[in-house]
């Protein structure tokens, strides 16, 4: 056993070390998918297990991005959609964030980690909402990698809100509708102030993004694994972040004019 810890550390330096600090993605999004498939595979009679060891592979993927030294980790944990799945398991769901975000502090205050969060905060359950806003101020003053949770979120609800704040802002007369840009609409999203994501990561092999960052995502990289989330590790990211570095961003533009530049 400690042979095979011994190989996959190995492993996971190498993989570490050939990453190129210079080209780094300074946004990753996640959607951390296929812990209820984990815990069928497994042979748990239902799926929540599934969601208590997706908690441990979200603190090894944060851990490994601080370390990285990333900016931002955003996690798409419970969508707008995921309030119509069995109450048992939305209660279930639930209950492990206010366990995570307890459990989860030291190891946030210690790797330096900033708490976020977006989406419809307020239809979290009481409790819930009071524990996340209580960590969320625990750890204000860190300035290392911000780990967002998208919880109640949409991305088109999320571009509903903007766009009527925008609409109110025109009927007010405070706006122009010939002068609405993209700045516009980017200050009323969820988002506000961060930046795009430069790299998308999926597990469990599904390739598309589920209502996730629709705006935000526009030049993003998109990388797919067929690991289910909760056996998503280090090695993981890294062979992500590698994929990513291999890629040519051009954003409209051709080969030609980035060699230019």
């Amino acid at each position: 056993m400690n042979a095979v810890a011994d190989s996959k550390t190995y492993r996971d330096n190498r993989l570490k070390a050939g990453l190129d600090p210079d080209n780094m993605p300074k946004h990753i999004a996640v959607i951390m998918d296929g812990n209820g498939r984990w815990a069928k595979q497994q042979g748990f009679m239902t799926r929540v297990r599934g969601h208590e060891v997706g908690v441990e592979a979200l603190r090894r993927i944060t851990t490994a991005s601080a370390e990285l030294g990333l900016g931002f980790l955003t996690v798409y944990a419970f969508s707008t959609e995921n309030w119509n799945r069995p109450k048992t398991e939305v209660d279930a769901l639930m209950n492990i964030l206010m366990t995570a975000l307890e459990k989860e502090l030291p190891v946030l205050q210690k790797n330096n980690v900033r708490l976020n969060a977006i989406g419809n905060i307020g239809s979290l359950p009481e409790k819930a909402n009071k524990k996340l806003i209580s960590v969320i101020n625990a750890t204000s003053g860190n300035d290392g990698l911000t780990l967002t949770l998208a919880l109640s979120y949409g991305s088109q609800d999320e571009m509903v809100q903007a766009i009527r704040k925008v609409a109110l802002e025109v009927a007010e007369g405070k706006l122009d509708p010939e002068s609405i840009t993209e700045e516009h609409v980017e200050k009323h999203l969820f988002t506000a102030g961060m930046p795009h994501p430069d790299l998308l990561v999926r597990t469990s092999g599904e390739q598309r993004i589920s209502n996730y960052l629709l705006w935000q995502l526009a030049y993003a990289e998109f990388y797919f694994t067929p690991v289910l989330w909760p056996d998503f590790d280090a090695e993981g990211l890294y062979e992500a972040i590698a994929s990513f570095q291999k890629r040519e961003r051009r954003f409209g533009q051709t080969s030609e004019q980035l060699t230019v530049k």
